[in-house]
């Protein structure tokens, strides 16, 4: 039998998907960060999402470690 619910990597998966489709509607300017917030949501699914209930606090938490992670940097 399969599994009957789907797992928070696969729910992060659905989210940054429709965040990307979104982006397309975004004004030019706006795309690149649009872009990069996708990128930052998807950075940790394979590592700490499984800790994880609920899959848009996942992709949040995760970008919010990389604009951190990005502004320890500068």
């Amino acid at each position: 039998m399969g599994r009957s619910f789907a797992s928070v990597r696969q729910g992060v998966k659905e989210i940054t998907d429709r965040w990307e489709r979104v982006s397309h509607g975004l004004r030019e300017e706006d795309r690149a960060a649009a872009a990069l917030v996708v990128a930052m949501a998807k950075k940790h699914a394979s590592e700490e999402f499984y800790l994880f209930d609920d899959p848009l606090e996942a992709a949040v938490f995760s970008a919010l470690i990389e604009l951190l992670a990005q502004n320890e940097e500068e």
